[in-house]
């Protein structure tokens, strides 16, 4: 379902190569949320599908990795001309190297969105989406659009989106409600549609969206996309900004329909 998804050139920085392969199934499907092939009568739809995919690699098959990678992933995609970063994955940890990175990218114009973490913590959110002054951090809701139990809440946080909740069938249709893409399992053949939850995959819904805001040319600087993704998010808790929802639910059409 990836076969019309326009993908260039990246690189892996855990095998050091420019095969930049998924061998977890995680960066496949939180692809698949961002640009998968649409209008094709197979599976699901990407935000936007028609977005070129720039595919880094810096966490290893057991979905671990170093921030000295994941800074490097970073500043490699900001030098390669990417517009959009999606970093679903976290820390617990600051650090001065990734915080650099990010920074960087920022200064070099690229929009960063990163989960807000799968802790279930009230209070702290993971880097690099602490980083406020760069990134935009995600939080998770599920589907009657209450915040995931699992979704980090806090002060740095900005905007919630779909992110799923694999114990509960709120739609009822007898499946639980995670996030449909299609990934493979435990080996390479065990391709399907899976259904995943977490803050990695409300974080990329937001990256599709801020990815269509620039294509459209309603925003083009990170603070553009910020300011139009914010305004105009679906204002969920106490009115305005709060700690658990942000400044609210993405909305992909009123984003576009944004002019400030």
């Amino acid at each position: 379902d990836l076969a019309k998804t326009q993908f260039v050139p990246g690189y892996d920085f855990v095998n050091k190569d420019t095969h930049p392969n998924d061998d977890e199934g995680h960066g496949t499907h939180v692809t698949g949320t961002i640009a998968q092939s649409t209008n094709n009568s197979l599976g699901v739809a990407g935000v936007a599908f028609n977005c070129s995919i720039m595919p880094v690699k810096v966490l290893d098959k057991n979905g671990s990795g170093t921030y000295a990678n994941v800074a490097d992933g970073i500043c490699f995609a900001a030098d390669k001309g990417a517009k959009v970063i999606n970093l679903s994955l976290g820390g617990s940890s600051d650090s001065i190297t990734l915080k650099n990175a990010v920074a960087y990218a920022y200064k070099k114009g690229v929009t960063i969105v990163a989960a807000s973490g799968n802790d279930g913590s009230p209070n702290i959110i993971s880097y690099p989406a602490a980083y406020d002054a760069y990134c935009i951090a995600v939080g998770a809701t599920r589907y009657d659009e209450t915040v995931a139990y699992y979704s980090n809440r806090g002060l740095s946080l900005d905007l919630v989106a779909p992110g799923g909740d694999l114990n509960v069938d709120q739609n009822k249709d007898g499946y639980a409600d995670g996030i449909l893409q299609q990934t493979f399992g435990n080996t390479y053949n065990d391709w399907g549609y899976w259904f995943y939850q977490g803050t990695s995959m409300a974080a990329p819904h937001v990256s599709g969206v801020a990815a269509l805001v620039i294509a459209h040319g309603v925003a083009n600087t990170p603070d553009e996309v910020r300011a139009a993704l914010q305004f105009t998010a679906e204002d969920k808790g106490p009115a305005g900004w709060d700690k658990d929802y942000g400044y609210g639910i993405v909305d992909a059409y009123a984003a576009l329909m944004y002019q400030p």
